[in-house]
Formats: structure tokens, sequence, C-alpha cells
């Protein structure tokens, strides 16, 4: 790595807890092994699984409350950060020095095959070291080419986990064009990346929201938006009295059950998070008399994040920043997530 500085900043954590576990360091810049390339990072954006990890949220099979990262215990330290756009400054062996140069994205997910249609057993940020840093290392076939994008680094960023994780609720709930779905946390990272997307797949989109942010989820997309101050049902059933046909759902909790119901025949409501709560109960006559699905949905699958970089080259999605932070302001911006009081995503740029 010739020319490449030996040693590089970096936030990390060294235990579970609040913000202020969030430290600077100096380490040394990681090497590419075989196989993989070295980023040097242009803009690394936060999701929520930051603020999870941080924390220990996610819980252990039969011990929900366990202190644990995306998959299981973490290995401290551990340097933050899923959603990475950078250039490629360096290669492994065996690695086409054609990517040399080369501005990418890298897809954070750590799959359980080498398939089309792998799952994530693992990310980055969470069961390897990612992108609160000024490098980071990653597998060449992880690192997608959009050196031709018009889209910004900050913009790029943001796509991984949110715009990921979004495409892959959308195709694992076959939403058609011409649906109506219903989009929950919609002025999140996810939730305006579920707007976009769903809009420009033809679907009538309805989006919960609060007052405030209202106008910001219009924008993104939305042909409604319904105020979850409110009586939603009463919201919903204006707004799509024969039913919806699948909703996109980060919030779980109560709205899963007592929303059930608000599902057409055959409809299907897709999880991928729980800021409403993990524990669910509703009456399961519901789901098997009206031949309705509930399905899980982690993030996205190769074959997804490969459609979602051909959204990024053509930039047929336009992602919404709500603010940026030099990396050592990390614990703010990470508090500021945790407000929740933006429309987007907030962008850390070493």
């Amino acid at each position: 790595m010739t020319g490449l500085p030996q040693t590089m900043r970096a936030m990390r954590i060294t235990r579970h807890g609040g913000p202020e576990v969030l430290e600077p360091a100096e380490v040394a810049v990681p090497v590419p092994q075989a196989g993989e390339v070295l980023v040097r990072v242009g803009a690394v954006a936060l999701n929520n699984t930051d603020l999870w990890t941080r924390e220990g949220a996610y819980g252990r099979p039969g011990d929900p409350e366990a202190l644990s990262g995306w998959r299981g215990p973490l290995d401290f330290p551990r340097v933050q950060g899923a959603d990475v756009s950078g250039r490629v400054v360096a290669v492994g062996a065996g690695v086409d020095d054609a990517l040399l140069g080369r501005r990418v994205v890298v897809d954070p997910a750590i799959y359980d095959s080498e398939g089309p249609d792998a799952r994530p057993v693992g990310l980055m940020g969470s069961e390897r070291d990612g992108g609160y840093a000024e490098f980071v290392t990653a597998g060449a076939n992880r690192a997608h080419d959009v050196t031709d994008s018009p889209l910004t680094d900050d913009q790029l960023a943001t796509l991984p986990t949110a715009y990921g994780t979004a495409l892959g609720m959308i195709e694992r709930g076959g939403l058609r064009e011409g649906e109506t779905v219903l989009v929950s946390g919609a002025s999140g990272g996810v939730g305006v990346a579920l707007v976009q997307i769903a809009r420009a797949r033809g679907a009538k989109v309805l989006a919960i929201s609060s007052g405030p942010k209202t106008d910001a989820v219009r924008e993104a997309g939305a042909h409604e938006v319904l105020d979850r101050a409110k009586d939603l049902g009463e919201q919903v059933r204006a707004a799509a009295p024969g039913g919806v046909d699948v909703v996109l759902d980060v919030v779980a909790g109560d709205l899963l059950s007592d929303g059930l119901p608000w599902l057409r025949e055959g409809g299907r409501w897709v999880v991928a998070g729980a800021l409403g709560g993990y524990g669910v109960a509703f009456d399961v006559r519901r789901l098997y008399l009206h031949n309705a699905q509930v399905i899980g949905s982690a993030m996205h699958t190769p074959t997804h994040f490969g459609l979602l970089m051909d959204l990024a080259r053509e930039a047929a999605v336009q992602p919404v920043i709500a603010g940026t932070y030099p990396l050592e302001e990390a614990p703010r911006a990470q508090e500021r997530l945790a407000r929740r009081d933006h429309v987007g995503k907030i962008v850390l740029r070493p």
C-alpha cells in the first residue's frame, strides 16, 4: 500500500452503552486480504442499527433482554458504520487493478452463502469493522462501482442499509404497480426510501408520519400522509376503502396488533423493524381466514443490492440528507438520530 498512511482516525466502541462509549482512536490502516479492496471513506451514513448495536439492544434467542450485537455478542473494540461510499485505493491478491480509483458503494451485509439470494447473517459495523474511519476493507465483490453516478458521496452513503432494507421489503412483499401500500415510520431513513421506491414502482403510497414532517414526506412521493397522532384506522379506511395491499412496517408493536384488519384479502404485512416494540399480539383468524401474510425482512439479498446500485447509477432515487457531521462528532450525530426530529439521513464525513 505504497503512499498510504500507516494509521488512521476511527471512532470505536469498547463496550455497550450510550453515545459516550463512542471514542476516537488512532488505529492501523487495515490491509486488504485476498479478494478484498481498501476503500478511502468519502462518507458514512448513520442507521438505527448503529444505535442498537452500540446499546446492545438486539437481544438473543431465548433472552430478548441480553446485550447483543446484530447477530450475537460483539468483539470489542468495534468500529461502527455500515453505510460507506468512497474510492478504492488498494486491492488485495486476486483483485483486478482496474478497481483502483473507482468510486464505490459497499454492500455491508455478511451473507450465509455466495448465491444471488443469500441471506444476511452479519453486518459491517457489528460483526466486522465498519466505516466510522478513514479507511475500511470490503470484499471486492461487495464494492459496487458507481463512478458515473451523479449522486454525491453523501447521497450514495445513505443507500446500503436504508434503501437496501426498503428494496428488500418491497421485493419480499411482492409490491406491484397499481397496488395500495402503507408505509410506517415514513420520515426516517428507511421510511423515505420506501416512499420513494414504492412511488417509482407505480403504487399508491399512504405514509404514516407526524404533523411537522408531513410536507417533507409528501415531497418524497407519498400520495397521502396519515397523522400518527390521530386515529390511524379511521384515516386508513378513508384513504383505502377497499383495504391495503401491502404494509411496509418498521414500527411493529401496537401498529401490527391493531392494523392487521386493514389488509385486503391476500394482503401482505412486511416487518423490518420494531421501533414500536417487539412484543406483538393479534387475532390469528384475521391472518388465515383472509389469506394474509406477515413477512419478516432483514435487509437485502445480493440480487436486491444489485438492483439498488442500478438505481444509484441512474439517480432514479434522490436520497434526502438531514445533516452532516465530521467523524469526531459521531456521538452528537447519534444523539440527533435518536431524537428522530429529522427527515432523511444523517451522514459523517471522515
